[in-house]
C-alpha cells in the first residue's frame, strides 16, 4: 500500500499528464482525404501510458475524455462536447481507453522496447478496430471504406508518434527517477 507521499505523487503525475494529453491532443491538421483529422491524440496518451503505467496513465486518458465530453475544446481541432464524442470520429476517442490498457500491459509488463513496441502497436489496432466500426456505424460506409478514410492514411504517421512517444517517455521516466520524484 502506497503511504500518502506516495498516492499525492501520483495524483499529481496523473493531473499532470492528463493536462499535457489536454494541450498536445487538439493540434490537428484537417486533410483533403478524410473526416478523421491527423492529430497528436494518440501520441499524447501513449506519452502519458509510457510514463505513468496502466492504471495511472488509463486515469489520465479516461479524465480527459470526460473534459473533453463536458465540452472543454480537448479533441482534435481544439473542439469538445458530447456531439463530438458521439460523432462519426468517436470511436476514435473512445478506442483511446482501449489504447492505454493495452499499452498500459505491454509497458508495465515488459523491459524489453520490442515488446513494448509490439503492445503499444496492438493497442493501436485495437484502436482503429473499434474506430473504423464506429465510422462505418455512423456514416453508413462499408467497413472497408471506413478503413481507408480512417486508419489507412494514417499508419506511417502513427508508428512514427509511437517511436517518439516511446522515446520521449522513456527519457522522461528517468529523469522522474532521477529527481527521487517516482
Amino acid at each position: 500500500m502506497k503511504n500518502v507521499s506516495g498516492r499525492l505523487k501520483e495524483v499529481i503525475l496523473i493531473a499532470a499528464m492528463t493536462s499535457v494529453i489536454c494541450v498536445i491532443a487538439p493540434i490537428s491538421i484537417i486533410t483533403p482525404f478524410s473526416i478523421v483529422p491527423i492529430s497528436l491524440s494518440t501520441f499524447a496518451i501513449i506519452l502519458s501510458v509510457y510514463i505513468l503505467g496502466l492504471f495511472p496513465g488509463l486515469v489520465s486518458v479516461v479524465l480527459y475524455i470526460i473534459l473533453g465530453f463536458c465540452g472543454l475544446p480537448v479533441f482534435s481541432g481544439f473542439t469538445g462536447g458530447a456531439q463530438k464524442v458521439l460523432g462519426p470520429t468517436g470511436g476514435y476517442i473512445i478506442g483511446y481507453i482501449f489504447l492505454a490498457i493495452i499499452s498500459g500491459l505491454f509497458i508495465d509488463k515488459f523491459d524489453d522496447m520490442r515488446i513494448r513496441f509490439f503492445g503499444i502497436v496492438l493497442g493501436m489496432v485495437i484502436l482503429y478496430i473499434f474506430g473504423t466500426v464506429w465510422l462505418a456505424f455512423n456514416l453508413n460506409y462499408s467497413f472497408k471504406d471506413a478503413l481507408f478514410v480512417g486508419v489507412i492514411p494514417f499508419i506511417i504517421g502513427d508508428l512514427i508518434k509511437i517511436i517518439l512517444a516511446m522515446y520521449i517517455g522513456e527519457k522522461c521516466k528517468v529523469s522522474l527517477n532521477k529527481s527521487n520524484f517516482l
